[in-house]
């Protein structure tokens, strides 16, 4: 049950709900794995009919009206992906004997150091029949497609409810019917449980037979983990141990250089998260898999006596290929995830013309972590993104608010029985009544007035890109884009091909602007520094003692990680003597401004 070697040293993670929702069809079939979103199955049925006309597949639509119609409508999608990418990967192995072009463009993204492309390229050179014979029986058995995976946001669980507004049981929940439409589906691949514990959620995994080796001790569907530091992998790995689930994966995200929803630690970096993972990964295997075993014997599951594995990922930031060779051979990781620049490559994410350009211009002070989901969560925005633009037109005109058109996002109980959104027009009338009746002096009625109106309907504008693209839409509502790049899309300026992109991540080209670019780690704590400055600005009164205490821990582990990163430096081999000189300089500078951070106390009494 050791993961198999992947053909590439990175994978592209699940951005928004639409932008990598087909990534895997462009992609896969050339060795490279990405994520795609579970969140809208409405778009999912939608994509399932464009691509079943595409492909000449017959379709059979399902509807609202069909019982379990949102995991019925996520096993069609993911059949139809996983048979075109079956198609689509044959045609490369087809191509390989004859050196045709499908084959080419396979070997041609490999990393230099493959072996899987040095046997190419000396296959494409051998006069020898034997030798050629040999060679080919290699690469076949070798050349593999990319990965299928699908991401399920753990707190995107809401209830659902029937024709009667009677609530469904547990299991019609939307995190729960995308579970089950995962696991139903023909997919040999990943399921990325990512934004946290749902206990609930994972407990239901265990009902499925493919997330527990088969006869040979395989796994036809793993659990990777987005974890932000090695307690939480820990807890949640064994969570699913003590259920006889093994967790294949765990992959680390950076808090707030990353693209998203953010989800930020308590001033915890990267780089010492990182390190911990690769002092305590034995370890961690080690006491999950006696977990895990003792589970399947008690339970009379199939499994092995060989040891099992598992692979640590990382992803939020990296930009250069440095920086990637740097996280694979000191912190052993096994892939690095690279998202964001991949909204540049209309070949592989879709992002409609007009919010490409806008992306192109971007700079760093254009991204920015705002207050516009409805989760209550920062999430990474880019201004002037047309659904922002929609919004202000609202707000001007005194109907602030959406129409709500896919209600994924329902959580808030506050006024209403049934659940409702907070970027609702219903709940903004309510709330900004509310507080009209508060009285509150102008000034601190506008922040509040803010902090309502400024919410938008992510759900529906991180899904529409791929509308337009495929032309599979005429309504309006559905022409207006939300895009949530992280903050390393400043550094990236033009539309890329995906061979571009990935000669830029191997190092073979740079597709790097001439705008300054801080480290990875480098731009993370500074985005850390800022992020604590600002809960400090937000403070509408001195902070209380408890506050105080909060400030002064989150403090304090920054600049733990600056001490580490400054004994981290001599280990950075990869990088130039520029960029470490740069390094030096800025940690100085950072470490400064955070001893310059201060708050104002509440009075002792």
């Amino acid at each position: 049950m050791n993961p198999t070697q992947a053909a590439h040293t990175f994978h592209i993670p699940v951005m928004g709900i639409a932008f990598s929702i087909d990534t895997p069809v462009k992609v896969a079939p050339l060795g490279i794995s990405s994520v795609l979103s579970l969140g809208d199955d409405k778009l999912l049925e939608r994509l399932s009919a464009y691509y079943c006309k595409k492909y000449n597949f017959p379709y059979e639509e399902i509807t609202n009206k069909e019982e379990d119609f949102r995991a019925k409508r996520i096993t069609a999608y993911l059949n139809i992906i996983a048979k075109i990418v079956d198609l689509e990967f044959k045609e490369v192995v087809n191509s390989i004997e004859n050196g045709g072009e499908k084959a080419k463009k396979y070997f041609s993204l490999l990393p230099n150091h493959s072996p899987l492309k040095k046997a190419y390229e000396k296959y494409i050179a051998s006069s020898g029949n034997e030798e050629k014979k040999e060679i080919l029986h290699y690469i076949l058995n070798t050349i593999k497609a990319g990965t299928i995976d699908v991401n399920i946001m753990t707190k995107l669980d809401s209830p659902n409810y029937n024709a009667n507004k009677e609530i469904l049981p547990v299991e019609y929940n939307d995190a729960h019917a995308a579970l089950r439409g995962f696991a139903n589906s023909t997919l040999n691949a990943s399921l990325v449980y990512s934004a946290g514990m749902n206990p609930r959620l994972y407990t239901y995994t265990a009902n499925f037979p493919d997330f527990f080796p088969d006869e040979n001790g395989e796994l036809k569907k793993k659990i990777i983990l987005k974890v932000s530091d090695y307690r939480s992998a820990l807890i949640q790995g064994k969570m699913f141990a003590k259920k006889g689930i093994w967790v294949s994966e765990y992959r680390i995200e950076s808090g707030l250089n990353c693209g998203g929803h953010a989800f930020a630690s308590d001033g915890y970096l990267l780089g010492p998260i990182l390190e911990e993972f690769k002092n305590k990964k034995d370890e961690l295997v080690k006491e999950l898999s006696e977990m895990c075993k003792e589970a399947w014997t008690r339970e009379g599951k199939n499994h092995t006596s060989a040891p099992l594995s598992t692979n640590i990922t990382v992803q939020g930031g990296v930009g250069t290929a440095t920086e990637h060779e740097f996280l694979i051979r000191y912190y052993n990781v096994d892939s690095v995830g690279w998202g964001t620049p991949f909204l540049l490559v209309p070949e592989v994410t879709n992002v409609d013309e007009e919010t490409l350009q806008l992306l192109c211009k971007a700079t760093e002070k254009d991204v920015f972590l705002s207050e516009v989901s409805p989760l209550g969560v920062p999430f990474n925005s880019i201004r002037g993104n047309s659904i922002e633009v929609e919004k202000e037109e609202r707000i001007t005109a005194g109907k602030p608010g959406s129409s709500c058109p896919n209600r994924y996002l329902e959580f808030n109980t506050e006024f209403t029985e049934m659940p409702i959104c907070t970027a609702s027009r219903q709940y903004q009338k309510l709330k900004l009544a509310e507080l009209d009746s508060k009285k509150l002096p102008p000034e601190r009625h506008q922040i509040e007035f803010r902090k309502i109106v400024n919410k938008e309907c992510i759900c529906n504008g991180l899904g529409n890109s791929v509308k337009i693209n495929y032309q599979i839409t005429t309504i309006k509502a559905e022409n207006k884009i939300s895009i949530c790049p992280g903050p390393n899309i400043a550094y990236f300026n033009k539309i890329a091909s995906l061979q571009e992109m990935v000669d830029h991540i191997y190092g073979r080209i740079n597709l790097l602007n001439d705008a300054y670019r801080p480290h990875m780690f480098i731009k993370e704590l500074e985005l850390y520094i800022n992020y604590l400055k600002n809960l400090i600005k937000n403070l509408l009164e001195p902070a209380t003692p408890k506050e105080a205490s909060y400030f002064a821990s989150f403090k304090e582990n920054l600049f733990s990680g600056i001490e580490y990163y400054k004994n981290l430096l001599p280990e950075m081999k990869e990088e130039s003597e520029k960029i470490i000189s740069s390094f030096k300089t800025d940690l100085l500078h950072l470490e400064a401004k955070l001893k310059a951070v201060t708050w104002n106390l509440v009075p002792a009494q």
